[in-house]
């Protein structure tokens, strides 16, 4: 019996994209004979999908697509189980695909998109072989679709902060807009757009410490008020400093620029997915080791 060792694990990993003990199971088959092994694994993946569909997706890809007149575009994110499958080559086909379907064919949510015609099938038996292919969990997690008269810019940030911007005005001025939203991550346009709840939860916090000072309730009721409006004034796009020049904020700027934003749609992958933390040379020891 050929001793099976983490490199070895590792390579055949990095060669199929299946998970770490099924590379280690196929690599004991084949006595370690990679080739064979990597063959081994070919053959099983096709019945991985229902046994992955029920595995965490924190991790993946924001994909973007504006339809040639601008008038249409599509911001979605879909999501998979580790960072090595977020850069495969059929996983980032299928997000740009998606976000051009869902641009052109306007599904109302995403199951009536995992319904639509796709390729040999539908989206969501490509998506199912997808996952059988890979063998790791794919789930399409959410979409937000514009359509305007006006303007849209987009921004991708390294695959895994995507902006879809609704604008009028100067193009260079939508992209500049796209870029801060991603970097700033506002939670709204003004304050009419921010969550009452959200707020409230800000203004208890604020109450709360005010009180800790002892000084008289007049003074307390300003100290709290100014903590939200403080508060509002980081997380509302047209009142942050502009990240080009940060001697003027947002709105003045959409102003020199004769500009205004109507929309926005913010995506990060993974945000509010709890994250299983997970250590990949361990892994791949672990892996190894069991053969001892």
């Amino acid at each position: 019996m050929a001793q099976i060792t983490a490199s070895m694990v590792k390579e055949l990993r990095e060669k199929t994209d299946a998970p770490m003990m099924e590379c280690k199971k196929a690599l004991t088959e084949a006595d370690g004979d990679l080739v064979r092994a990597e063959e081994l694994l070919r053959v099983k993946l096709g019945n991985k999908a229902s046994k992955a569909a029920s595995r965490v997706t924190a991790e993946g890809l924001v994909g973007l697509y504006i339809a040639p007149d601008a008038k249409q575009g599509t911001v979605i994110e879909v999501n998979c189980e580790t960072d090595f499958v977020a850069k495969n080559d059929d996983f980032i086909s299928f997000i740009d695909q998606l976000a051009k379907l869902v641009t052109e064919k306007n599904p109302a949510d995403v199951a009536a998109l995992g319904e639509l015609a796709f390729g040999e099938g539908t989206v969501e038996t490509t998506r199912s072989a997808l996952i059988g292919k890979i063998g790791e969990n794919i789930s399409v997690r959410r979409f937000h679709r514009i359509e305007t008269a006006n303007q849209l810019a987009s921004y991708v940030h390294g695959g895994k902060i995507g902006v879809l911007v609704e604008f009028s005005g100067p193009e260079e001025t939508g992209k500049d807009l796209a870029m801060h939203i991603a970097a700033t991550k506002p939670r709204a346009i003004d304050a009419s757009g921010v969550d009452a709840a959200l707020i409230a939860a800000e203004r208890s916090v604020a109450e709360q410490k005010a009180a800790e000072s002892g000084k008289p309730a007049e003074i307390v009721a300003k100290m709290v008020e100014g903590s939200v409006q403080k508060f509002l004034k980081e997380v509302t796009l047209l009142s942050q400093p502009f990240v080009k020049n940060d001697k003027q904020s947002v709105e003045q700027m959409l102003k020199e620029k004769g500009a205004a934003i109507q929309s926005f749609a913010l995506y990060v992958v993974g945000e509010g997915i709890e994250k299983k933390s997970e250590d990949f040379a361990a892994e791949v020891a672990a892996a190894a080791a069991g053969n001892a």
